[in-house]
């Protein structure tokens, strides 16, 4: 696909990260104690949760606080408008699991490479941005993860972009409990904590960018939503395994409020099939299975929609029927 931005490289840059930083990570998504090999470096599994690479692009190489504003505004996209990060919000997010990430970047060099996959005006609402990353280790070559996400930057539209294609949607099965169901109790120090993994976006700290967007205060991290329903997934259907998962992907559809509970729904809706290249047994075989889910806000909204997960069923939990 060609278009304004698209094929634009960002800049490549280096990620670190030391177990201590898994460590928070993990407790900062809702690991529980009944999953010390998350939560303990000692733990002869010790292992990130596989959803953490999605964090090193805003943690880069650092050990402190970072100005995020200043280095989100810092490479411009080729051939498309000035885009304002202060108005940004996450629209969707995909990750494929293609190797294990060891606990510590330590003794080894990895690096983000970036590039857009495309620009789409969306009118007076906004301009969306997709993009592709990589988790490569620089010596080899390898792959470890590939993430496809597209941010919305609110009220950015109208400079005569393309709209971009019909986007592919994964409901839940109509009609059917949820194989699943997990819940979360947020806090007012959610997002604080959370942030200390990397990302430092005002916006879930202090209100006063959430009152100039609308939301009258500081909103969750989408993507704490998008993690701690990535641990229910894995926890409610691949035993708490990290090998269990291969790719998971959510839309952000509403924001999250600190002290809002969460509930997430989970079907099995039939064996994989798909686009996953991750090396190992075929999807289908073994227990792969497609997880559609839906989460939302106790007595409100629905925050994470077009859910869909590959994970291997070690639940017991599911009927064979598909959609």
């Amino acid at each position: 696909m060609s278009g304004p931005g698209v094929g634009f490289e960002f800049p490549t840059f280096e990620v670190t990260w030391l177990k201590r930083d898994v460590l928070l990570f993990a407790a900062s998504i809702g690991c529980t104690a009944d999953e010390l090999h998350f939560l303990y470096e000692l733990h002869p599994s010790f292992a990130p949760f596989p959803t953490y690479p999605i964090l090193l692009p805003f943690k880069h190489t650092d050990a402190d606080v970072i100005d995020f504003y200043a280095r989100s505004n810092a490479v411009p996209i080729a051939g498309v408008p000035k885009l304002d990060t202060r108005n940004v919000l996450d629209g969707e997010r995909k990750l494929q699991f293609l190797k294990p990430l060891p606990t510590s970047s330590a003794g080894r060099k990895f690096e983000i490479r970036s590039k857009v996959l495309g620009v789409y005006d969306k009118g007076k609402p906004g301009t969306v941005v997709e993009t592709e990353q990589l988790l490569v280790e620089k010596a080899s070559g390898e792959v470890y993860s590939r993430a496809v996400g597209s941010a919305f930057y609110v009220g950015a539209g109208g400079w005569g972009g393309p709209k971009g294609p019909k986007t592919v949607n994964y409901p839940p099965p109509a009609g059917k409990t949820p194989d699943a169901t997990s819940v979360t109790q947020t806090t007012h120090e959610t997002a604080l904590l959370y942030r200390l993994n990397g990302d430092y976006n005002p916006l879930h700290a202090t209100p006063e960018p959430g009152r100039k967007m609308g939301f009258g205060g500081p909103i969750i991290h989408g993507l704490f939503s998008w993690n701690a329903t990535a641990h229910a997934v894995l926890q409610a259907f691949g035993g708490s395994n990290p090998a269990n998962i291969r790719e998971f992907q959510a839309r952000f559809a509403s924001p999250v409020k600190p002290g809002d509970k969460l509930v997430v729904e989970m079907w099995i809706v039939g064996d994989a099939v798909g686009e996953s290249n991750v090396v190992g047994e075929g999807e289908g075989e073994k227990g792969w299975k497609e997880v559609r889910f839906i989460t939302r806000v106790e007595g409100g909204k629905v925050c994470l929609s077009n859910g869909r997960a590959i994970v291997r069923n070690v639940s017991g939990k599911g009927g064979k029927s598909k959609l």
